[in-house]
């Protein structure tokens, strides 16, 4: 667990010596900001309705719930950028042999660089704490239904990093690891509405590899077994892709 962490804190001293992790910060906060004052002024309109009309409001499912499948669209942009160096850079600059003859596992190195890309993902989600901080300071949202939001936004979170690891493994050009990795992402986001044109058999697998529909029920305070189960296999099958792609290069080396 050492050499993990080694490995880890690594990645993530390379992403805050450098500027890149402070404007994914910057912009990620941006746009999540957006959403929020967007989001919450058309609760606001819509609240001031209802209540003339003499019917409740719920801030979790008119506010929370869409700002945080927002904010899932926002990470479908931002991951691509932050995994596409994980490989990349050290095959461009020659690195990759040195960490491959250490006296590492392939595992080992694969789950520092994971830990490590997560951690400037959970700094991403943290910095949208403040604007949750604000709702509860002036609202009265449950609490339930924001914990398992984050909680679903973190695996799917850690999917993406999963298969950016794969691809930028696969390559020495972090360009194309980005633009490779953003269109898969792209492709596990509208699968399930590729579904709605095939059968019901592969409708129903489509629909399940959807990264979005196991998401859904997180935002609403539901944590269901089955796409814990869906998350957890997707990223464990990622790092083993991971883990072959980098037995190769060693063995090439």
């Amino acid at each position: 667990m050492r050499n993990v962490l080694a490995i880890a804190h690594k990645e993530v001293k390379a992403y805050f010596d450098s500027p890149i992790a402070y404007v994914f910060i910057g912009f990620f906060a941006l746009l999540f900001g957006y959403f929020f004052v967007a989001l919450l002024s058309f609760f606001t309109s819509q609240s001031m309705q209802m209540s003339m009309m003499g019917a409740p409001v719920n801030v979790n499912q008119q506010l929370i719930t869409p700002l945080f499948l927002n904010t899932s669209v926002v990470v479908l942009f931002v991951l691509p950028s932050i995994t596409m160096r994980t490989y990349a850079e050290e095959k461009r600059s020659g690195t990759i042999e040195l960490l491959l003859t250490s006296p590492l596992t392939d595992m080992q190195i694969i789950l520092g660089k994971f830990i490590g890309a997560m951690t400037l993902y959970a700094a991403l989600l943290a910095v949208t704490v403040v604007h949750i901080g604000v709702l509860f300071w002036k609202g009265n949202p449950e609490v339930l239904p924001v914990l398992t939001g984050y909680l679903g936004l973190l695996l799917m979170g850690g999917c993406f990093v999963s298969v950016g690891l794969l691809i930028s493994s696969l390559t020495k050009n972090q360009i194309v690891a980005a633009m490779v990795t953003f269109a898969v992402f792209l492709l596990l986001w509208v699968i399930d509405w590729i579904s709605q044109f095939t059968g019901p058999l592969a409708q129903q697998v489509l629909t399940y590899l959807s990264v979005t529909q196991h998401l859904d029920d997180f935002t609403r305070g539901v944590v269901d077994t089955k796409h814990l189960v869906y998350y957890v296999s997707f990223m464990a099958f990622g790092l083993f892709l991971t883990a072959r792609s980098v037995d190769t290069e060693r063995w090439r080396g």
